[in-house]
């Protein structure tokens, strides 16, 4: 066992064999996007030095930017008190985390009961990956 490995192995996974992992940009702070992350993605993601997913919808490892070309080079890496839920921090290569176009993925806001956009789409998401939406 590796250094990396040993300090895997102290992460809780879900049942799924995931864990939640939140992009924050590693400059500004500001939170990008959640995503989840198996013990393969999480390999991926320390050997490459980029943001490696799990994409649950598509049931494959997901490398942020492999369509977009909006790719996260990871900058540190940090476990939560209960090793449940990692952070990512990030350098967002196009400035665009979200598949919307925009720059993250938290751009609705509360307000009066109902949800508001409050961020601009940078960038047509129909640009970015075609037909595929």
């Amino acid at each position: 066992m590796n250094q990396n490995d040993a300090a895997l192995s102290e992460i809780k996974w879900n049942q799924q064999g995931l864990v939640p992992a939140i992009a924050q940009d590693h400059a500004t702070g500001e939170v990008l996007m959640l995503a989840w992350m198996n013990l393969e993605a999480l390999r991926c993601s320390v050997t490459e030095g980029r943001a490696v997913y799990w994409s649950r919808s598509r049931n494959k490892l997901w490398r942020k930017g492999e369509e977009s070309g909006n790719v996260q080079l990871l900058h540190e890496m940090r476990l939560d008190c209960d090793s449940d839920t990692l952070l990512l921090k990030v350098e967002q290569v196009g400035g665009i985390a979200c598949h919307t176009g925009r720059k993250n993925c938290f751009y609705k806001h509360l307000e009066n009961g109902s949800w508001n956009v409050t961020d601009e789409v940078l960038r047509d998401p129909a640009d970015i990956y075609g037909d595929q939406q």
